[in-house]
């Protein structure tokens, strides 16, 4: 257990952010099981809209360690996987 006033506080910072990002990966991976499942295209492009806001706001406030690239990568595929539904 810390004893200084600021190791305290960075701990309390810490389990709140490591809360967040995990909260943030789990809803994002959630998402993109979503798409990757559906039988339909129709099924899928509901989903990505979802999918796709949820990766903007996590590499905006980088959280859960998406940057901007990372991103961008996960809509790429969730694209490519609808684009590969008939």
């Amino acid at each position: 257990m810390p004893q200084h006033k600021s190791c305290k506080k960075r701990l309390r910072q810490a389990e709140k952010a490591n809360a967040m990002n995990r909260s943030t990966r789990s809803a994002i991976r959630t998402a993109l099981k979503a798409v990757r499942s559906a039988t339909t295209k129709e099924e899928a492009l509901k989903a990505m809209p979802a999918l796709f806001s949820m990766l903007d706001k996590a590499a905006a406030k980088g959280r859960a360690g998406f940057c901007a690239n990372r991103a961008a990568n996960y809509k790429a595929k969730a694209a490519k996987v609808v684009n590969s539904l008939a």
